[in-house]
């Protein structure tokens, strides 16, 4: 398997050159050579593109815009943002995890896709329009970071200007390598997994709910948490 990193990118709302610029650094520094995919055309010619690669990073936002829920700002732009993989991009998935390739969710990433069940089962959860949201970006937040795996073993709680994604529909048994507290939540104190490891279809799976725009990367804890995310996923 190459040290080829394929990246998807793009989407509404969200500043995915700048954000998949700093990705692409840390791929970089890591010795990957990285293939960026951007547009709606870009769901399918990455994900087609895996075969022989290490490693899927989805810093993206692209799902069909239609489902049960979705605010009719987004709606009315479906025509022209609007992506599905193709039944062969799917497959490409599976087969990926298969050999052992794995996965970096980034954010947004579980908002994609949301007319394929297999896309949530490999993150492990998934954003539910309606139920799931998040507070506007407003003051710095605290991430406490757990441990016992080697994403996380050793990094320390931290503060950054991030979006903390609440009430996402997660598999069951997920466990948490670090959390936030729902800044204005109703239930005052209600705590959000930020962050999760896994292993799936025989690779590897890091989701991290965290990165909305460059400060979030900028933040040296979460740096390193990224910087691990990666090297964990392709050493399976």
């Amino acid at each position: 398997m190459s040290r080829r990193a394929v990246v998807l990118s793009g989407g509404l709302t969200h500043d995915f050159p700048a954000t998949t610029g700093c990705l692409a650094e840390l791929l970089e520094d890591a010795g990957f050579d990285v293939d960026v995919h951007t547009g709606t055309s870009g769901v399918d010619s990455a994900l087609t593109a895996l075969p022989g690669a290490a490693l899927l990073v989805v810093n993206a936002l692209r799902w069909t815009m239609t489902c049960s829920g979705t605010p009719e700002r987004y709606r009315v732009q479906a025509g022209v943002e609007a992506a599905s993989p193709s039944p062969r991009a799917r497959d490409a998935l599976g087969a990926h995890l298969a050999a052992g390739g794995g996965v970096l969710g980034m954010h947004t990433a579980t908002l994609c896709f949301d007319d394929w069940p297999g896309w949530a089962d490999t993150l492990g959860a998934r954003w539910e329009w309606g139920h799931s949201h998040h507070p506007p970006l407003g003051p710095p937040i605290r991430v406490t970071v757990g441990e016992g795996h080697p994403v996380v073993d050793g990094v320390d709680d931290f503060t950054v200007v991030d979006e903390v994604y609440s009430d996402l529909r997660t598999a069951p048994g997920l466990a948490a390598l670090a959390s936030a507290a729902t800044p204005g939540a109703e239930v005052p104190g209600a705590v959000q997994s930020m962050l999760w490891a896994r292993e799936h279809g025989g690779g590897r799976v890091v989701y991290d709910a965290l990165g909305h725009h460059p400060p979030s990367y900028a933040v040296p804890e979460h740096r390193e948490i990224v910087r691990r995310a990666i090297t964990w996923v392709t050493a399976g």
